[in-house]
């Protein structure tokens, strides 16, 4: 049913009344969709459902920054950096929701897109369905095994093989402090350090990366001295 302005000869089409009428015509076809037995959400193929799109924005709301997803990278590590904004700014469900579409580009907004209509529910369900999407793009996981993998080359500082084991750490969270020192002392190259650790071993990396620091210092001392030597010729 549309109202037309023409209908009422005696009321002057003032913007106010123009407003007043949008809005009659919305609530009509709000009505339609009920008797019909969908939502606007469904009617207009959106893939939110009306309870996410009823939350309302905050007064101070703030577009988080975070880096597009296109599709092509590991969905879990978007997903993380998302979740961590959404924390910081106190987002509620259909919030999330609905901020986490504006990060999307590419095959990620393709993918919304293509949705059917009123499927997310929750940002729950939202993750769930993200997550299941771009799984093949989810990096491999490294294990306590891919830390004794790790050798120190032919020359490289003790300084730079233990940063090289400590980022690799870093991507195994279920290493242990008893894995982890075992394992650093089997990619040593034999040298002081390593016949330390074979004469007594560390039972913690704390403890190891305590003796390692003199060592380092005792490399850096070396190696001071060798450029102040090259120098002098």
């Amino acid at each position: 049913m549309t109202i037309h302005p023409t209908a009422y000869p005696d009321v002057r089409c003032t913007p106010q009344w123009l407003a007043r009428l949008g809005y009659l015509q919305k609530g009509l076809q709000d009505i339609q969709y009920q008797v019909m037995g969908a939502s606007a959400e469904e009617q207009a193929g959106i893939p939110l459902t009306e309870g996410v799109m009823a939350d309302e924005l905050p007064i101070n709301y703030r577009t988080p920054a975070i880096v597009e997803y296109d599709g092509t990278t590991d969905p879990q590590d978007h997903l993380s950096r998302f979740e961590n904004a959404a924390l910081l700014h106190r987002y509620i469900n259909g919030i999330k929701c609905r901020v986490f579409i504006t990060n999307f580009a590419q095959a990620a907004q393709q993918w919304f897109n293509q949705l059917p209509p009123a499927v997310i529910g929750s940002f729950h369900e939202f993750c769930s369905l993200f997550l299941h999407k771009f799984a093949s793009n989810r990096k491999h996981r490294k294990t306590k095994l891919n830390l004794f993998s790790i050798h120190q080359k032919e020359g490289e500082p003790l300084k730079e093989y233990l940063q090289h084991f400590n980022m690799a750490a870093l991507e195994v969270p279920s290493t242990t402090q008893e894995v982890t020192p075992s394992a650093f002392a089997q990619g040593l190259l034999d040298r002081d350090f390593y016949k330390s650790l074979a004469k007594k071993p560390a039972t913690k990396f704390d403890a190891l990366l305590a003796r390692a620091a003199k060592y380092i210092n005792m490399e850096d001392a070396q190696s001071s001295k060798r450029e102040g030597r090259r120098n002098r010729w």
